[in-house]
């Protein structure tokens, strides 16, 4: 051969090598349990020399014939030709090592069989292993295709989400730098609060944002400083309530995964209205079940489409890839937007993205 079989076929060709001597024996064991023992070496001795033309059929000779070709009628013809071969090899091969095995005593005569009848035999055992060989071997590299597939898959989805992270942060953090030029011109006293707000913000993106979950009052306190950034730029007449109701502060989240919807509330919302302002936020968290509601004015009176910008399109790719079972509503209406968040927390996809 050209180049050594890797750790894993030897494997698979030593299990498969097992597996039909086992068939064989359990055979033989039916009507000469007297002549078990012998019949099993027999068997085993031969296996060897079938072991080795089989793994040359399927490692060299197969792939030669299936080799992509101008004109299928070749393929047709080299395999024609070569499973012919194939006959000869187990004639010959395993008739020629049953002798050897007679003369080094270690295969047994029963009976005196013809040229014929050994050569025959020899066949049959040959092809006998060659089927099964052949079967599951195809179904060893449909499996092992599908888990390559599957993982490709998974990583191709874990870079998604890296990507998709790296967007949303630059892009919260952009507009939150802008918010805070805005309160430095105009309110340049304000200027040392928002500062030290803005810090807060960025420690947490740098430092405990990074990873694939959070506890869900790290998160609550993020919403929390980004809420009383926003509200240094608004004078009183800007309502905000944020309420929760959670079973465990500890229940694990994905990081930065509610700040848009809130983000959006205050730059989409708030800040494009005109008449009387409001944030309304509800987050609630039981048995697993997560309800994030956001309510805000908005200066669109009647009901509209609603026109998804980066941070909640971003925000619905990352919520497809990460949970089996969840719901975002996004209505528009009578001067009110409201964005509705349910999610199965116990549905997260199963293999774990992020740490692959």
């Amino acid at each position: 051969m050209k180049e050594m079989l890797s750790n894993e076929k030897w494997k698979l060709y030593g299990w498969l090598a097992l597996g039909y001597l086992a068939i064989r024996i359990l055979i033989d064991s039916d009507n000469r349990d007297d002549q078990l023992l012998a019949r099993s070496i027999n068997n085993a001795w031969r296996l060897l020399v079938v072991t080795a033309i089989n793994i040359f059929y399927f490692e060299r000779v197969l792939p030669f014939v299936t080799r992509r070709r101008k004109y299928l009628i070749y393929n047709l013809v080299f395999f024609v030709f070569t499973f012919w071969c194939m006959f000869v090899a187990y004639a010959f091969g395993v008739y020629i090592w049953r002798g050897i095995g007679i003369s080094l005593h270690i295969y047994s005569t029963f009976e005196q069989l013809s040229w014929n009848e050994a050569m025959q035999g020899s066949v049959g055992f040959g092809l006998g292993s060659l089927v099964f060989f052949g079967l599951f071997s195809h179904i060893n590299n449909y499996f092992k295709l599908r888990t390559t597939a599957q993982t490709l898959q998974l990583e191709k989805q874990a870079a998604e989400l890296n990507f998709l992270k790296s967007q949303t942060n630059p892009h919260f953090l952009f507009n939150t730098l802008n918010n805070i030029y805005s309160l430095t011109k105009y309110r340049p006293d304000l200027a040392p609060e928002s500062i030290l707000r803005l810090s807060k913000i960025l420690r947490y993106m740098l430092y405990e944002a990074s990873g694939s979950f959070i506890p869900v009052e790290k998160e609550l306190t993020i919403i929390e400083n980004y809420i009383d950034l926003e509200k240094l730029r608004y004078d009183d007449s800007l309502q905000i309530n944020f309420s929760r109701n959670i079973e465990d502060m500890k229940q694990a989240i994905p990081p930065l995964l509610l700040i848009p919807f809130v983000e959006n509330a205050f730059k989409h919302g708030v800040s494009e209205t005109r008449g009387e302002k409001f944030v309304d936020i509800h987050l609630s968290i039981h048995q697993k079940k997560l309800a994030f509601i956001v309510k805000n004015s908005s200066e669109v009176l009647g009901s509209a489409p609603v026109k998804e910008n980066i941070g909640l399109s971003n925000v619905q790719r990352q919520l497809k890839l990460l949970y089996e079972d969840y719901d975002l509503s996004l209505q528009q209406d009578k001067g009110i937007f409201v964005a509705i968040l349910k999610i199965n927390l116990s549905s997260y996809v199963k293999n774990q993205l992020y740490n692959r």
